[in-house]
């Protein structure tokens, strides 16, 4: 499914430039059809990248690592000090 999702991005990448709309004076739902077409590939690249996260989302980058994006240790203050108030 990877693969499927980076062609689908380079077809996408592809269709950016719509040359086949510069000289067309036709009005689609009130907006001239060269914005109507960007305005529709818009929507479709943001369903292609939400399935570049879903199937081709590197595994590595979900896992806890330096960062501690996913450290449930306790909190740390502004200095990097532990916040827990021990007693």
């Amino acid at each position: 499914m990877r693969y499927v999702v980076y062609g689908l991005l380079l077809l996408l990448y592809a269709l950016h430039t719509d040359v086949w709309f510069w000289d067309d004076p036709r009005l689609v739902l009130g907006l001239p059809i060269g914005i109507t077409y960007h305005v529709l590939w818009t929507l479709l690249v943001s369903v292609a990248y939400w399935l570049v996260v879903r199937y081709a989302w590197p595994n590595e980058l979900d896992q806890s690592g330096e960062h501690g994006a996913a450290d449930t240790g306790g909190e740390r203050d502004v200095a990097g000090e532990d916040a827990r108030v021990t007693t």
